[in-house]
């Protein structure tokens, strides 16, 4: 590939610019190594979940998982499919230490906001790359404005671009990309699958709880606890039934919580300790891990915790969203904010500040019309873009098929 004189430029300022070696401590599995590169929160858990549909599929694949600047670690990272590891930097000498170590099959470059000297190391040691997720705004860097051969020669390693929008198609196409290879699916936001539950007992418990309102507080945090209980105070006055089901984000945390809980006059069933729910009972403690479809699935309403108080980023709200939950969660989102705001826009969640928030909120859910339209809401963003992973899915397994037969 021709060396154009903006790319030349490109070059020599990114070797004057400091950095740290890539961490190589990891060995490189063996068999198929796909490298995914995540510009974004809602682009990394896209990327996990698609590895655990492939990893079911095929044996021996593994993914290396590298995030853009300001990205978060997504939840639910398998290690024993998926590694993560920094993104190295625009250096010639770091990115080769990188490609020499890790040797991927392919690359599943997702959004954009291109690395010119990380993508065009690749390409040229034959490295398949396919960029997905294209979006309309990932291609405004300064350097993309004003060296525009540096983001051609950047988008001409990419055999397939499946582009986000229509828009994001035109702004691929401009930067020389043949139409052929363009392609308009629509964003990849896969939801995460539904969460599995042991059925006998959650129809068992669904009977017990029958006539009850019921609404979840999911992965809490300390600093969270006593606006949740005061919401449920508030909120139990005109439902005198009502049963909160509380999941504590750290489950050996239960006996501390359940003793507060008593402390403050409330009647709680502690899961952990085999307690079961009965008529009397105001707060199902769900201390343990692994249950959170069968928690998912008991209860129309859930709110997403860690999201009231900094520091924690908010939880994944695909997962109530799969089940057909309604959805309501605090202001600190950041980790997913992307996924909250569409599912805010299609009014399957809501966000609530305090407790009194909280519980206007739950009240108003309570009437089985209200919580069973936005449940469904729900359901449907989640199921959104599955068409999309099942092309790319589809796309990586003729890739290394290839790859393999070669």
């Amino acid at each position: 590939m021709a060396r154009s004189l903006s790319y030349a430029a490109y070059r020599a300022l990114a070797r004057r610019t400091p950095h740290d070696p890539p961490d190589l401590t990891t060995p490189r599995p063996d068999g198929a190594l796909i490298w995914g590169h995540a510009t974004s929160g809602a682009e990394a858990s896209a990327l996990v979940q698609l590895m655990a549909r492939l990893s079911a599929l095929r044996s021996r694949t593994h993914m290396l998982l590298t995030l853009g600047d300001g990205v978060g670690k997504p939840d639910h990272i398998k290690p024993d499919t998926t590694i993560l590891r920094p993104v190295p930097a625009e250096h010639e000498g770091a990115i080769a230490a990188f490609l020499d170590h890790w040797r991927p099959d392919l690359c599943l470059w997702t959004g954009g906001h291109l690395r010119p000297l990380l993508i065009d190391a690749a390409g040229e040691r034959g490295i398949a790359m396919l960029l997905i997720d294209a979006e309309e705004t990932a291609f405004d860097a300064p350097r993309m404005r004003w060296l525009p051969d540096v983001g051609r020669r950047s988008m001409a390693r990419f055999e397939t671009v499946l582009a986000a929008s229509a828009n994001a198609a035109q702004r691929v196409l401009k930067l020389g990309v043949a139409p052929e290879r363009v392609t308009v699916t629509g964003p990849l936001r896969e939801g995460t699958p539904a969460l599995p539950c042991n059925e006998p007992e959650r129809e068992e418990l669904a009977q017990s709880l029958t006539g009850r309102p019921v609404w979840l507080a999911a992965m809490v945090q300390p600093g969270e606890l006593d606006t949740i209980l005061e919401a449920h105070r508030v909120s139990t006055r005109g439902a005198h039934r009502q049963l909160l089901i509380l999941v504590p984000d750290d489950e050996t945390a239960g006996d501390g919580i359940a003793a507060q809980m008593a402390a403050v006059g409330l009647r709680v069933a502690q899961w952990s300790n085999g307690d079961w729910p009965v008529e009397a009972t105001q707060v199902l403690l769900a201390d343990t891990r692994g249950e959170m479809g069968l928690w998912y699935r008991i209860a129309p309403i859930t709110f997403m915790g860690s999201s009231l108080v900094q520091g924690h980023g908010g939880r994944d709200p695909f997962e109530p969203a799969a089940l057909g939950s309604a959805i309501l969660y605090g202001p600190n989102v950041g980790r997913y904010l992307p996924e909250y705001s569409r599912l805010a826009s299609a009014g399957a969640a809501r966000i609530v500040k305090d407790a009194n928030t909280l519980a206007g909120a739950i009240t108003r859910l309570s009437a089985p019309d209200q919580a069973a339209t936005m449940a469904h809401a729900a359901w449907e963003v989640a199921s959104a873009g599955a068409e999309v992973t099942d092309q790319v899915l589809d796309m990586v397994q003729d890739q290394l098929d290839m790859r393999e037969a070669g």
